[in-house]
């Protein structure tokens, strides 16, 4: 005891004389001058950002896309402020606010933000949990590294938001989220948490799971959407007054958001039978917002079923379907020869058909080569349909178009400018923008791929 008081009379003794000079320090001194920390730097302010003066942007031809209405205007101006769309519009009529700062882009072009609604490089690849075939509980929004170097390189393709999700090694991975890519704070990064449930009908659980097949794994998941939805409904009836509060339980509190309406299920599906029972299991009898993820090996022979349903499909990364011969014998649907996935759904109807690059599968920056490829096999753009199934589509599909997905007043200055027609696998990006912020600017940033 004598020892640890002497302990500390010497530690505090000796801190004491490297705070204060032997010189200065006086048996009188009760207090000593507190250190003035380092002023912060102050962060510089460019136009368009929130706080920051206005910006335009005069363009050979910006591409609007919204859901309905004008999809383009040429010889046009972008108006921004505080981190929003302002107007847009030809440059003749849309009058330019004294006090904004002006970029003349000449003959490129402008473009919505690109969203990608099935990416694992948000973060950590971490959540992928293989030991119960659901886990709706498991959120991956835990491990987002906001603004990381992969988020990086796709920004400077033109992604400017995506759907960060778990794995598809389980029939239920857990809950997605959506973030932007070019925010260094997660909090400036979130659209949406839960961004999804990641339901992943069959191809990888029964590689890995004795004994697991498709009839054990649909009346497997099929349980668990009952018990979620019960609970949601449990929930809804205490909050009206009309029932109990029920037991809290973490591992079904998706439901309440699904059951709401206010997230939706996106569904890893390809094969005829697994994208039939997305359509009659997910959407028919629990009447949950869902959309076809991948849809591919045939998938598209449902899409005239699709659409009457209002289920949308965000395809690929595998653009083609190949002919059932040799070393290329992975569809099992296809003998005749090599199909456009993309234009398979269009002829059947499906108007709302949007691009995944499902990566690192395909890297993130390579999403815009999605609607390319899809165009080089069949798929009509006449409408900028390639343009709208990286923007807008996505956005409506994920319940998100309020915020992003065009170029519309109101909505959030997630833009790109480029060198020419998005589709073109040719035409380069030259800047980025992420509410009002720009984030990646040839001129200064080198390219990145």
């Amino acid at each position: 005891m004598v020892i640890r008081n002497t302990s500390r009379t010497l530690v505090g003794a000796f801190a004491l004389a490297l705070v204060v000079p032997c010189s200065t320090a006086r048996a009188s001194d009760t207090s000593f001058p507190t250190p003035t920390p380092p002023a912060a730097p102050t962060a510089t302010l460019i136009a368009g950002e929130k706080g920051a003066p206005g910006l335009a942007i005069k363009t050979r031809k910006v591409l609007t896309v919204p859901l309905e209405g004008t999809q383009y205007f040429d010889n046009a101006v972008v108006l921004v402020k505080d981190g929003k769309i302002t107007a847009v519009g030809p440059a003749a009529s849309t009058p330019i606010p004294a006090g904004f700062e002006t970029i003349d882009a000449g003959e490129q072009w402008i473009m919505p933000g690109m969203i990608d609604l099935h990416s694992h490089v948000g973060g950590t690849f971490d959540i992928n949990e293989m030991v119960y075939l659901t886990n709706p509980g498991l959120r991956v929004s835990t491990s987002v590294i906001p603004h990381n170097d992969t988020l990086k390189v796709a920004i400077a393709s033109g992604v400017t938001s995506i759907l960060f999700i778990p794995g598809s090694g389980v029939n239920v991975g857990g809950q997605g989220v959506l973030i932007k890519t070019g925010h260094d704070k997660y909090e400036d990064a979130l659209i949406r948490n839960p961004g999804s449930m990641k339901l992943a009908q069959a191809g990888n659980p029964e590689g890995w799971t004795i004994g697991v097949g498709r009839s054990f794994m649909n009346w497997n998941t099929r349980a668990m959407f009952s018990r979620g939805m019960l609970y949601a409904q449990k929930w809804e009836a205490f909050e009206k007054g009309k029932g109990p509060k029920p037991e809290r339980n973490f591992d079904l509190d998706i439901f309440r958001e699904l059951h709401a309406k206010r997230t939706q299920i996106s569904t890893h599906t390809q094969i005829f039978q697994v994208v039939m029972t997305t359509l009659t299991m997910v959407r028919q009898q629990f009447g949950i917002d869902v959309y076809i993820d991948h849809g591919e090996m045939a998938g598209y022979k449902l899409a005239g079923f699709a659409k009457e349903l209002g289920v949308n499909a965000i395809i690929g990364p595998r653009n083609v379907e190949v002919p059932t011969r040799g070393f290329i014998n992975w569809t099992g649907s296809n003998p005749e020869g090599i199909l456009g996935i993309a234009a398979e759904y269009q002829k059947r109807g499906m108007k709302m058909i949007g691009f995944n690059t499902d990566a690192p599968v395909i890297p993130a920056e390579e999403l815009f080569l999605q609607a390319g490829m899809a165009i080089r096999h069949g798929f009509d753009a006449t409408n900028l349909e390639s343009v709208r199934g990286l923007t807008i589509v996505p956005a409506v599909t994920a319940g998100i178009a309020d915020r992003v997905g065009s170029i519309e007043v109101g909505k959030d200055a997630d833009f790109v400018i480029m060198s020419g027609d998005p589709a073109d696998p040719r035409t380069a990006v030259q800047k980025v923008f992420i509410d009002g912020k720009r984030v990646y600017d040839t001129a200064k940033d080198k390219r990145l791929f």
